[in-house]
């Protein structure tokens, strides 16, 4: 199957999470995408992860789960020669991808201007914490920085509890496929158009948008947002619930869903009881019917119930853990996790996510393992016209 952006060369100057990630959704969306490190150290991710083997390494977990179907090659822009095949690649690619603090590129000679001079055709996507302008723009951020002042975690936990970060990146997750997005669709107006186009991806902005159900409701009704823990703040019975053995989510949002929910548990005097006649009654007594339910689906499991319940078309799933939900026959079937070669001391062999996305009915994946740093460096040079003299010159300046 020929990938959507087969023929689409990207250049990934990034390092760690939100850049690497947005130019790896496009990789495995068909584009060539061009790694370009630091000699010597290359992307700090390298070096990071709980497996100390792979990161001593320089191929640490954090690497390895978002740099499959990449070639690297090492470039020092510090440095003349550096520059000069950094600029060769600009003027033979499609994209650049940087998660760079505002201003570094400029600083190292290939600002916005520098870089259309190269290229007219180009599109440049910049990723940073806060966008390219506004008084915080400058300022270093990582995810938990800007899930705190997004908000995020001021609606994550239970109202009596401090805020709460999501247990996982997701403002640079998100910032990624931000920018993922923003590039397919800027390559989608330069085929009609012809003309590149910058891009300024800010994970603030990306990260407050993506709570737009909670900010909505902030901008148009007034409404202080608040911490509801494991409630759907809209509606009740709709959360997650102690059964007799597991937590199961129900989401029971209409008045037939409620009423099978209570006929399912043998609570069918729940329906005509005057705390529950109606959604917003159910809503303002929550807590009140949160302890009937649970009483009544202490008598079984949460597996149990999920079936019993899936039976009469209620919307149920138990509270897995990730090793069971990797474990998922329904994510085994859609072939979401891919195992890939890499050949490293201890390890041969190493799982790791492809995309949620089928084109076709088929799923896209990876198209090679990460790369060791520098691996493509001289295959790399060659092709952009440098011949081995020149790769031999550039290789003791330190330029690559």
């Amino acid at each position: 199957m020929s990938g959507l952006l087969t023929g689409i060369r990207v250049l990934d100057v990034t390092t760690v999470l939100a850049g690497p990630f947005a130019s790896y959704q496009l990789s495995m969306l068909g584009a060539e995408v061009i790694k370009v490190e630091i000699p010597d150290t290359g992307d700090l991710a390298r070096e990071m992860g709980e497996d100390a083997q792979l990161a001593a390494q320089s191929m640490g977990a954090p690497f390895l789960a978002q740099n499959a179907g990449k070639r690297s090659i090492t470039a020092n822009l510090k440095c003349e020669g550096g520059r000069r095949v950094f600029a060769r690649l600009v003027e033979q690619s499609d994209v650049v991808v940087e998660n760079m603090r505002p201003g570094v590129m400029d600083r190292l000679g290939f600002s916005a201007e520098a870089l259309r001079a190269l290229n007219p055709r180009l599109i440049y996507c910049a990723v940073s914490g806060f966008g390219q302008t506004g008084p915080l723009a400058e300022r270093p951020a990582y995810d938990q920085i800007i899930q705190g002042l997004s908000g995020m975690c001021d609606v994550t936990g239970w109202p009596s509890d401090d805020p709460l970060r999501v247990g996982f990146p997701i403002s640079d997750t998100l910032g990624g496929f931000v920018a993922a997005l923003a590039v397919s669709a800027a390559l989608v107006r330069r085929e009609r158009e012809g003309v590149g186009c910058d891009l300024d991806v800010s994970m603030l902005e990306s990260a407050i948008t993506a709570m737009g159900w909670v900010t909505s409701e902030h901008l148009i009704s007034g409404r202080e947002a608040t911490r509801h823990g494991n409630n759907n703040a809209a509606s009740s019975p709709s959360g997650t619930f102690h059964t007799g053995d597991g937590l199961l989510n129900i989401a029971a949002n209409t008045q037939r869903q409620f009423e099978a929910v209570c006929a399912t548990v043998s609570r069918a005097d729940l329906v005509v009881d005057e705390r529950f006649l109606t959604r917003e009654l159910r809503r303002r007594h929550r807590n009140l019917l949160t302890v009937e339910l649970e009483q009544a689906l202490s008598a079984h499991s949460a597996l149990e119930w999920e079936e019993r319940l899936i039976a009469v078309n209620v919307p149920v799933g138990q509270v897995l853990s990730l090793a069971d939900a990797i474990d998922q026959e329904q994510v085994k079937v859609r072939s979401l996790v891919h195992d890939v070669e890499v050949n490293l001391e201890g390890r041969e062999r190493v799982a790791i996510l492809g995309s949620g996305i089928h084109v076709d009915g088929a799923p896209i994946a990876p198209s090679s393992p990460p790369p060791r740093l520098g691996q493509h460096t001289e295959e790399i040079l060659a092709e952009l016209g440098f011949d081995a003299d020149e790769i031999a010159t550039l290789r003791n300046e330190h330029a690559v």
